[in-house]
């Protein structure tokens, strides 16, 4: 099977295409200084966009693994969640509290997803 790299940099690629599926590096907010809604909708749209490049869309999302630097926000993150995830399309998902790489971001999601 082949094996596709995108916006690879020294420590990582964001996906790796491998047969038909797409897996994404964990995706953090450009501006890390919005709130976890903020930062959730930066999020889902970066992973609109590596989804589209692989050529799907969050219809074929397998599972999604959401990183919350506070668990008290998992109200706020699924406000946002609930508008954009495509009814009837829910992937299988987890969510936890994690000490993320830096203080400033609230949310970190992991995306897999069939092409």
């Amino acid at each position: 099977m082949s094996l596709k790299r995108f916006h690879t940099g020294k420590r990582m690629s964001e996906m790796v295409v491998h047969g038909n599926v797409a897996y994404l590096a964990g995706q953090v907010a450009g501006d890390p200084s919005q709130d976890v809604a903020g930062q959730t909708t930066q999020v889902l749209a970066a992973i609109d966009a590596l989804l589209a490049e692989a050529g799907t869309d969050k219809t074929k999302i397998i599972r999604a693994e959401i990183f919350l630097a506070d668990i008290a926000t998992f109200s706020q993150m699924n406000g946002v969640w609930d508008t954009w995830v495509p009814a009837g399309n829910t992937p299988a998902r987890a969510t936890v509290e994690a000490k993320l790489a830096a203080p400033e971001y609230k949310v970190e999601i992991v995306i897999t997803a069939a092409i």
